[in-house]
């Protein structure tokens, strides 16, 4: 594969809706692009929440299963999806975000 067309499909991957956000407390939105979840970990950064990071939806669905089975602490929830939506759209910047 040429090195432009490995490119292309990455930024390609960065568009689609597969991006999970984490932090210490789990996870905390699901289903996000890449640049609403950098949005979300800035945002999470400023309320002083620590450990975020960023992985695919696939990812955080082992994580939050592996925790249980391993005696997690409990924490590792998967976001709702009425959660899932206002943090896509406070990682957008939509007037409408809610609380």
């Amino acid at each position: 594969m040429s090195r432009a067309k490995r490119a292309k499909t990455r930024v390609g991957e960065l568009n689609e809706q597969r991006w999970s956000v984490v932090s210490e407390r789990g996870r905390e939105a699901a289903g996000l692009t890449y640049v609403e979840a950098a949005g979300l970990v800035r945002q999470l950064l400023g309320e002083k929440v620590h450990g975020t990071c960023v992985i695919t939806d696939e990812a955080a669905a082992r994580l939050n299963g592996s925790a249980s089975k391993a005696g997690g602490n409990g924490n590792n929830t998967a976001a709702t999806p009425a959660k899932k939506t206002r943090a896509r759209r406070k990682a957008r910047g939509d007037a409408d975000a809610g609380s």
